[in-house]
């Protein structure tokens, strides 16, 4: 087997749960072979340059084999060879993201309802009559 479809490979390769999956992210335009946006039909050969974005985490691997067939993990990873380029961004990206934590998920329980803003207004006003600066 000299080629095999692009989506199986992912799925082989143990980047996706099922093909399905890996159809929908190629279908959105997350999966490049070769710097080209492709289809779930292209055909991938042992060589190829594959890029691909999972949620926050983008990889760039080296196609090393083929097969049509899911097997178990550590065959998978035979499979493909991640380049040190990729592995040194995506470790730089989650450090970026352990200390710099995006703001937006610091938020507890969402947005305010009426009641907290009303309490709120009223301890906004009562400090400002408690501590004013005004002259009288």
């Amino acid at each position: 087997m000299l080629s095999v479809r692009i989506d199986k490979w992912l799925w082989a390769a143990r980047f996706y749960k099922t093909r399905s999956l890996a159809v929908d992210d190629i279908s959105k335009g997350r999966v490049q072979v070769n710097g080209a946006v492709v289809k779930p039909s292209r055909e991938v050969r042992a060589g190829d340059s594959v890029r691909l974005r999972q949620g926050h985490t983008e990889r760039t691997v080296q196609v090393l084999g083929v097969s049509e067939s899911r097997g178990p993990a550590p065959v998978a990873q035979q499979l493909y060879a991640e380049t040190p380029e990729s592995i040194k961004a995506r470790e730089a990206a989650a450090e970026q993201r352990r200390v710099a934590a995006e703001p937006a998920h610091s938020m507890e329980h969402g947005r305010p309802t009426k009641r907290d803003r009303r309490a709120q207004n009223v301890w906004n006003n009562a400090w400002n009559e408690r501590w004013s600066a005004s002259l009288d």
